[in-house]
């Protein structure tokens, strides 16, 4: 029996919103650090208070599943991330839940290092060829603090790729790879500590990248049975620029024009979701059917991929994608919000902010499907649709009992019905906008607001629904997550759809 093709089956991406102008930065540290004002050029993309690496991979995982609540078929998920928020405590289960996967779903951790989001890659690609997986689903995500006034804070950027794997309808056939394992430590971030520590960027340069990256493409070129001039796509994430990945490429044997875009100028470097990042960019904007594509990640040694793509590619036009959201950016030039959002400030809150925030944890297991996937409940005799879920139906005219099955809000349809913007209670973005949101097949919710501006909002607004950071318990180091809905300007909406369709 012929062997089947492994690889890639669909894509989706996420960065947030808002893009911190790297000028602001460099201009208000330049009275301490003005060597920075050479790099006060571009933006990177800057994560809401309320988003972090779990949220960011659900939104590119829904935009890769797509409209349909049915997630059934996936049965295996892997999440990379250096900046999980728990560091004992299933993350990508967390993320299954919020995406209604069955809970007989394979759910893995991939962390510790820059390669996390390739490694996580790799496993998907092995358990599916083993047959131990028929559709994984493989998300990197990171959202990583740094310490004010050095160069990581102006490099980087937050995001998060998804892909599939599986043997039907595949967009990019994988043809083999390799994992080099080295211990040249380039930073570090030690158990008790906030931020890495960072060695000096000439070794890391030299020493690594020039001297590691190259052994990887050979061995991966060796294993997958392709030649060095038969890439046409150079995926590496890289910090020292566009021509330096252009040299590394030509060392490697590899046409230095195959190198593709860092996306430094317009979005920073995500971290270990960043070979995800830009690839997912390559497929959207520079791939086309035939061409071989190298990925590569760097980090503790390097990790290589080679995919080709197929014809299937097409299928993922409608994407939003890694281009998609590029396009759906606000300028953010406050860089005192940027330092907030990131808790590298300490700031009174007020006297409104001070209550404790301790999540009941049997009330969120017995209740997870409602609070975590956003799903209420329909009358199975009535057709009433409402959330929460009870035993009794809310139906004015026909209280049925025990009649209610489960009903997924989570990708209907919505407007705002009614609204408020709030500068009495405590917003770590004031104002606090909030309201009520009617969905158009039956339901309503009360639920906050989040990217939203002061006079943006009105009543009879489109909103979209998306699953955030509700609230933070800094006394237990504990995060709880709800959905919470973005209004969507039409003008918005027009745009952005128009960018993924490119």
């Amino acid at each position: 029996m012929a062997q089947q093709t492994v690889g890639l089956t669909a894509f989706g991406g996420y960065i947030p919103r808002l893009r911190l102008q790297r000028k602001a930065v460099a201009q208000a540290n330049a009275w301490v650090a003005p060597n920075f004002l050479g790099k006060g050029k571009g933006e990177r993309s800057m994560a809401n208070w309320d988003e972090d690496a779990l949220t960011m991979a659900v939104e590119a995982a829904r935009d890769l599943l797509g409209p349909d609540d049915d997630r059934s078929h996936v049965d295996a998920l892997y999440l990379g991330s250096t900046t999980l928020p728990f560091k004992d405590r299933l993350n990508s289960g967390i993320v299954a839940a919020a995406l209604t996967l069955d809970e007989r779903v394979r759910a893995v951790d991939v962390a510790s290092t820059q390669r996390a989001g390739t490694s996580a890659l790799m496993q998907a690609l092995s358990a599916v060829k083993a047959g131990e997986a028929k559709h994984a689903l493989v998300l990197a995500s990171d959202h990583r603090k740094t310490k004010a006034v050095t160069a990581q804070e102006l490099d980087f950027g937050d995001g998060a790729a998804a892909v599939s794997v599986g043997t039907e309808n595949v967009i990019a056939a994988y043809l083999g790879g390799a994992s080099l394992t080295v211990d040249f430590v380039d930073h570090f971030r030690g158990d008790s500590e906030e931020f890495d520590y960072n060695w000096e960027e000439r070794w890391i340069r030299d020493e690594g990248f020039a001297k590691i990256v190259p052994r990887a493409v050979k061995a991966a070129l060796e294993n997958s049975g392709v030649s060095a001039g038969e890439i046409k796509h150079f995926v590496l994430p890289c910090s020292f620029g566009d021509k330096f990945v252009q040299q590394l490429a030509k060392r490697s044997g590899i046409a230095p024009e195959a190198a593709r875009d860092t996306l430094a100028a317009n979005c920073g470097e995500t971290g270990a979701a960043h070979s995800l990042v830009m690839l997912v960019h390559t497929l959207q904007k520079e791939a086309k059917p035939g061409d071989k594509v190298m990925v590569l990640h760097f980090g503790g040694g390097c990790d290589a991929l080679v995919f080709e793509v197929t014809d299937k590619l097409s299928s993922q036009a409608g994407k939003r994608g890694i281009v998609g959201s590029l396009a759906n950016r606000t300028e953010e030039t406050n860089y005192l919000k940027f330092l907030t959002f990131n808790g590298l400030i300490e700031w009174e809150k007020g006297m409104r902010a001070e209550q404790d925030k301790k999540t009941a944890l049997t009330t969120l297991y017995r209740n997870e499907d409602m609070l975590m996937g956003l799903v209420g409940g329909r009358c199975t005799e009535t057709g009433v649709i409402q959330f929460p879920r009870s035993r009794i139906s809310v139906n004015p005219n026909n209280h049925t009992v025990d009649t209610q099955e489960p009903y997924k809000f989570a990708e209907k349809k919505a407007k705002i019905l009614s609204w408020s913007a709030d500068f009495l209670s405590f917003s770590m973005n004031p104002p606090n906008h909030y309201g009520m949101v009617v969905f158009d097949e039956g339901g309503r919710i009360m639920m906050d607001f989040t990217d939203v501006e002061a006079g943006t909002v009105d009543s009879g607004m489109e909103v979209k629904l998306v699953f955030r950071i509700k609230e933070f318990d800094d006394k237990r180091g504990f995060r709880r997550y709800f959905w919470k809905a973005v209004p969507v300007a039409a003008s918005t909406a027009k745009s952005q759809t128009g960018q993924a369709a490119e």
